[in-house]
């Protein structure tokens, strides 16, 4: 009774015009970013986070969160449509679901993703309602060499279960660390790698290092790449997009096995959208009974991984709000959101600002409304906009980078950082170097430092505080088992 009344009290948040207005703005930037190819949540809302600074943190929250769940809907569009993804995770949705377009049945296919993702968002939700406090009041039996394992582990599964080489993967996030370093120490208060420039004392500002990585490098990405995607010239009416009960009939069990996949997922670090969609979508092809269909237009092979990546946004919320700990790149920016509004995420969270959990929460049963009935009439719309030519897009996304960039400190120095991290995360993607371990390292950076150092205070500089306490002793050893059995590959001449 407890969680339904809080809820009631986050509707009564929620539906307040102002925050229904951002909730709103958010699920539709969030589905341009999805349906366009290349900008992708990361970039969206590493633009967007100077606009939030006058804001109010729950406007600012339930925006960049529209954004981010906004962007798993629109991205099955083009996968489908045009078999581009418009993000990561909906590479897989190509598979099948440009095969049903190519065979007529391209609104089934969105339908399905459509209705697929509403469905696993609100079980999504349902589980970050029931997992969230009582893993707050768990958290609050931590102390620093707790947090610093639970750290640790976080940036092992990022590690781990990153795409491309866990060596690169290491690399990058080690790079993160170093550039984490820079400014003043936070217990000496010694300048550290500010190479006599004054403005680095401060650090490097997050919003110029996430919107040089992922913002400036995909417009260098794609001004370099290839010319228009060619788009399926077809016709679809509204009701084309419901699918049929035989569809249902199918689609039904991975809708389900791709919600629970998902949001477990969503909440382990590192795992994601794009792991949740992989593996659901291997999932539903062991399981299927006609497993030579997938890749020539099974509708399973759309609902299970459609219903995974939505479902894993929601399970990413819950050790972003209750350990304070960001899950993935777009969690770290939201984690990088709260703090720059005044709001430390962690097990205090939910008892201190019961308004912008609960509020946030309901946002997000609103925007999943606001996507389903908003998306499937604008699917004609969203076709139309991928025809605009790119050279009109690019040239704005550089000037609202340089513009987001100037406005948080209002000196230029943050727009040559953020030039040359542009430069920078472009070289990281010509050579196949993952950007995000470097982001989420960033963020986590100080916290683990922080934790480290009062651990190590607190034991008179002894390392065996991490081994005597049971949670930590326990995390510490899971994540030194992962990050061996990373190099195991490496170790028998497996180059990956």
């Amino acid at each position: 009774m407890d969680t339904i009344h809080s809820l009631m009290y986050g509707f009564s948040i929620g539906l307040q015009p102002e925050n229904l207005l951002f909730c709103f703005i958010g699920v539709l930037i969030g589905t341009l970013v999805g349906v366009l190819p290349g900008i992708g949540p990361i970039g969206a809302i590493s633009l967007l986070l100077p606009v939030t600074f006058r804001m109010s943190p729950l406007s600012a929250i339930i925006m960049l969160a529209g954004i981010y769940y906004g962007a798993m809907y629109g991205g099955s569009t083009t996968s489908i449509l045009v078999r581009i993804p418009g993000e990561a995770a909906s590479v897989v949705t190509c598979l099948d679901g440009y095969q049903m377009a190519k065979k007529g049945r391209a609104g089934a296919a969105l339908g399905i993703a459509a209705f697929g993702s509403f469905i696993a968002g609100t079980l999504g939700l349902v589980g970050l309602m029931l997992f969230a406090e009582p893993l707050a009041r768990f958290a609050l039996k931590f102390g620093p060499p707790e947090y610093f394992a639970v750290l640790f582990l976080g940036l092992t599964l990022v590690t781990f279960l990153s795409g491309g080489s866990v060596i690169k993967a290491i690399m990058m996030g080690a790079f993160g660390f170093i550039l984490s370093c820079v400014g003043l120490d936070s217990i000496q208060a010694s300048p550290r790698m500010t190479f006599n420039v004054l403005y680095l004392w401060d650090g490097i500002d997050l919003v110029s290092l996430a919107v040089g990585l992922f913002g400036i490098s995909e417009v260098l990405i794609n001004i370099e790449g290839s010319a228009k995607p060619e788009l399926l010239e077809m016709k679809m009416k509204l009701g084309s997009f419901f699918p049929t009960l035989a569809d249902w009939i199918k689609a039904k069990g991975a809708i389900l096995r791709g919600s629970v996949l998902g949001f477990f997922l969503g909440v382990l670090p590192g795992g994601g959208g794009v792991v949740a969609s992989f593996l659901s979508y291997g999932i539903e092809k062991r399981l299927s009974k006609e497993p030579e269909q997938f890749g020539k237009g099974a509708i399973e092979g759309v609902a299970g991984p459609e219903s995974a990546n939505n479902a894993a946004t929601a399970g990413a919320f819950v050790p972003l709000l209750t350990l304070g700990i960001p899950a993935n790149a777009v969690m770290a920016l939201l984690y990088g959101a709260l703090v720059l509004h005044g709001i430390r995420p962690g097990p205090f969270l939910i008892p201190q600002h019961p308004d912008l959990f609960w509020g946030v929460i309901s946002s997000m049963y609103i925007g999943n409304v606001m996507l389903l009935v908003l998306n499937l009439p604008l699917i004609p719309m969203w076709v139309q906009i991928l025809k605009i030519p790119y050279r009109i897009f690019f040239p704005l996304i550089l000037l609202f980078c340089l513009m987001g960039s100037y406005s948080v400190n209002n000196r230029t120095f943050d727009m040559f950082l953020m030039t040359l991290f542009g430069i920078i995360g472009y070289l990281f993607r010509k050579f196949e170097y993952e950007s995000a371990p470097l982001l989420l390292a960033f963020v986590l950076g100080p916290m683990v430092e922080a934790n480290l150092r009062q651990s190590l205070l607190i034991s008179k500089g002894s390392f065996l505080i991490f081994f005597t306490r049971p949670i930590a002793a326990v995390t510490l050893t899971l994540a030194l088992i992962l990050l061996a059995t990373s190099f195991v590959p490496y170790l028998k001449g497996k180059n990956r």
